[in-house]
């Protein structure tokens, strides 16, 4: 009985390990990771708030305004962890996976769209500062935060940026930033290592004041499918970056449980 009470508690151990442990000597960090505990100085995630989720990244739990209270430090830990970057890894590397089968038709039409914020750009640093989505979002502070264009890339996103251009495609960014942040928003990009694009597209709040981020982005692949572009391939960290029209041959859905954007 002691041998066995010594092998789980040993597992439960490596388990806990596993959940917060660091990249020791990695120099490709979104943000340091600061691990909160609980009693006795030992990090337990919340079955529930694991539940939770789940259920937002798989679009079950929709038109949610913050993070539940009690699942803070679980989003902290785990946006600030390792496994964010493992699943932020899985996304992109099955990305690239479907990018290599295809036929690069090499007359530049061939684009990839990429959302911005928490997909291209990571905003962890702002996040760690003013908490994990627990408060309602503060527009101002959030723009002040933009408006450094200070953003680290999200390093999983920037590889798969990478490769692809090496294949031949394009790339698109489009984002709900609105157009008044353009410049800032290229200087970020090409100062987080984002040189080459075909197109950087903001949000003209003149047009799509009031309108969903679904039917934002619909319209704007829209255009660009009329002008001939191909979209082979479109990622986001919303569900509104994938979902609506003209949304490409594939979709991919990159992990945020910090905000919902309908």
């Amino acid at each position: 009985m002691k041998i066995f009470l010594f092998l789980f508690v040993t597992l439960l151990a490596t388990c806990h390990g596993d959940v917060v442990s660091h990249e020791h000597g990695s120099t490709n960090k979104i943000f340091p990771l600061r691990i909160k505990t609980g009693p006795g100085g030992h990090y337990i995630p919340e079955v529930s708030c694991s539940s939770w989720r789940l259920g937002v990244e798989t679009h079950n739990v929709i038109n949610w305004k913050t993070v539940p209270l009690e699942c803070e430090t679980y989003v902290g830990n785990y946006m600030l962890g390792d496994q964010y970057r493992a699943d932020s890894k899985t996304v992109n590397r099955e990305g690239y996976y479907y990018a290599k089968t295809l036929n690069i038709s090499g007359d530049g039409k061939d684009i990839w769209v990429f959302d911005i914020d928490e997909t291209s750009l990571s905003n962890l640093p702002y996040y760690a500062k003013h908490g994990f989505g627990v408060n309602p979002y503060n527009d101002t502070s959030f723009n002040e935060w933009v408006d450094l264009g200070k953003a680290p890339a999200l390093p999983e996103s920037q590889k798969l940026y990478k490769k692809l251009l090496s294949l031949g495609v394009k790339i698109v960014f489009l984002t709900g930033r609105p157009l008044k942040q353009t410049d800032i928003t290229a200087k970020n990009l090409k100062l987080a290592g984002y040189h080459t694009w075909e197109k950087l597209i903001l949000k003209d709040l003149s047009i799509y004041h009031g309108k969903t981020a679904v039917t934002y982005k619909s319209s704007e692949r829209k255009k660009l499918e009329k002008e001939g572009y191909r979209i082979i391939g479109n990622v986001g960290d919303q569900w509104s970056d994938i979902l609506g029209t003209n949304t490409g041959d594939r979709t991919f859905k990159l992990p945020d449980p910090i905000y919902y954007i309908a």
